[in-house]
């Protein structure tokens, strides 16, 4: 390996002929050659006499712009000469969100390592292949999250150098090794495509993949989602609950409040009453959830200060129009709506404010293109088929042969099912793998959900198909009750109410009662798991 760059990563990227067609023809997007993300989100900022500004704010305490990077600066320095990391070389972080887990994400890229960064509720099972798939090299990790990673890392032969800190306390080994530190430190600058971070999918569908993106892919979400949707202004405070080692998490904590000079309010618990719980405490401008997390805050929603919200931004899953009302009429807030993948790091549908029509996601972000493929791949002018997108960030397996699958001539196929309107809005019909074919009828199983869910007995729900000897597949709900237990009169009366709301032949022919669903570390539902018990 040359000693002055590790070539792991970009060895095993997909030959360039697998790769999305990249766009960066929008002023904004114009990036220069040669660039490192973390000097354009934090120093340049603190260069440009922001020094004083609050960059992150928590129930431990609050950090200007100039102290997260002379804590940042420390930790490079503290990577390259006592970890001896060379540019390419990948470092694990591993802990709930904080202050300190920020600095180190700064701190990974300006030393030019590849950040990647794992949920602390992985355990040594999930841990394992991303260090054996990753070859991790380094790893900052809270040491409050040692058990699983003790466990994970004894087996990794890749693994030199480990440094655990005392989430935002200041007590651990890693704040004393970096206070030690002299101060500053030149960050390193390199080819603006050199890969920055990998982030490995929630396993929505299976075994989870590493997704490569550069230093460009670390501003692309902020210059054309954020700035153009969300149209944020200096000052703001961004709070969300995913994690920041999910990229709808790195987005809203890291990557948008830093773009724009606004404070990130970070939350290590970061469930619904937590969360509602912080943006009174904290003052929060900007949310990020989930819908599920949405419509568990509206049953407290009336005792609670929300009166600081300017903007609330669902991803993450398919957002129910009961959702969307029910949170409209409880806070006077229209969500904002929008459908990102791990694959294209964020959200590239989205519509805000007048141009939200009930129903669709949205309008294609500036930046992108998106159209809906026809089954021979041939783009439709409106209609319906699979979801292409493409833009200034798109899909780079690490070594995975997937990346065929996911990219088709140029564009990024989400594996969702949308309709294109004449208008230029796209609408959610399902994840291409969950449409179910009854009796000849393709039905759509979150249409059925969206029913299901506006009932008031039912808590959560998830729709599959289920072999059946006559209609070839049937219609089967599981549900989580709202209160108490399901029977069979409860069973009857939403199959009724499913027909009072959608085309008969769609109401679930089968229910299921269950105490919950199975679904991903950040929330998402794992459909695949049902059909796969099923089964």
């Amino acid at each position: 390996m040359d000693q002055r760059h590790d070539p792991f990563v970009t060895d095993r990227l997909p030959d360039p002929a697998a790769w999305p067609q990249f766009c960066f023809d929008r002023p904004e997007l114009a990036y220069p050659a040669r660039m490192n993300a973390a000097v354009e989100l934090l120093d340049r900022a603190v260069a440009s006499g922001e020094g004083a500004r609050v960059a992150v704010v928590n129930d431990a305490g609050s950090w200007t712009y100039a102290e997260l990077k002379d804590l940042s600066d420390r930790i490079a320095r503290l990577l390259v000469e006592d970890g001896a990391l060379v540019p390419g070389n990948r470092v694990l972080l591993r802990g709930p969100n904080s202050c300190l887990l920020i600095a180190c994400w700064f701190a990974v890229l300006k030393a030019g390592g590849i950040v990647v960064t794992t949920m602390p509720m992985l355990r040594a099972g999930e841990l394992g292949p991303i260090l054996h798939k990753a070859r991790i090299s380094h790893a900052l990790v809270d040491s409050r999250c040692l058990e699983d990673w003790r466990s994970a890392a004894v087996a990794s032969d890749h693994l030199r150098w480990t440094a655990t800190y005392d989430g935002d306390a200041g007590t651990g080994a890693l704040e004393a090794l970096a206070a030690a530190q002299p101060p500053g430190f030149e960050a390193h600058v390199g080819p603006a495509e050199a890969p920055a971070l990998i982030a490995f999918t929630s396993g929505t569908t299976g075994s989870p993949k590493g997704c490569v993106h550069d230093h460009r892919a670390c501003l692309a979400p902020a210059d054309s989602f954020a700035r153009h949707i969300l149209q944020p202004t200096p000052g703001l405070r961004w709070c969300g609950s995913p994690p920041i080692a999910f990229t709808f998490g790195l987005g809203a904590l890291v990557l948008f409040p830093f773009r724009f000079l606004g404070t990130s309010v970070t939350l290590e618990n970061g469930s619904p009453p937590k969360l509602l719980e912080a943006i009174g405490r904290h003052r929060v401008d900007m949310l990020f959830t989930a819908p599920t997390a949405y419509k568990a805050m509206l049953g407290a929603i009336a005792g609670a200060d929300i009166s600081s919200l300017k903007t609330c931004v669902s991803a993450g899953e398919h957002l129910p129009p009961a959702v969307l009302d029910a949170w409209k009429d409880a806070t006077g807030h229209t969500l904002v709506n929008g459908i990102g993948a791990t694959e294209m790091m964020h959200i590239f549908i989205s519509a805000a404010g007048a141009d939200v029509v009930p129903g669709a996601t949205g309008r294609v972000v500036p930046g992108y293109q998106a159209c809906v493929l026809d089954t021979q791949g041939n783009p439709l002018a409106e209609g319906e088929g699979r979801l292409a997108v493409r833009g200034p960030t798109g899909c780079r397996y690490l070594d995975d042969a997937r990346q065929t699958v996911y990219v088709q001539g140029g564009w990024n196929v989400t594996g969702d099912t949308y309709r294109l309107d004449a208008q230029g809005y796209f609408h959610y019909v399902a994840r291409s793998d969950d449409m179910i074919v009854s009796s000849g009828y393709n039905i759509a199983a979150p249409e059925v959900e969206n029913a299901l869910l506006a009932h008031e007995a039912v808590a959560e729900c998830a729709v599959v198909g289920a072999p059946d000897p006559d209609r070839g597949m049937i219609v089967k709900a599981y549900v989580v009750c709202a209160t108490g237990r399901g029977d069979a009169a409860l069973a009857r009366a939403l199959q009724d109410h499913v027909k009072a709301t959608i085309a008969p032949y769609k109401y679930p022919r089968a229910v299921e009662f269950v105490p919950a669903l199975p679904k991903t570390l950040t929330g998402k539902l794992q459909r695949y798991r049902l059909r796969e018990e099923r089964a």
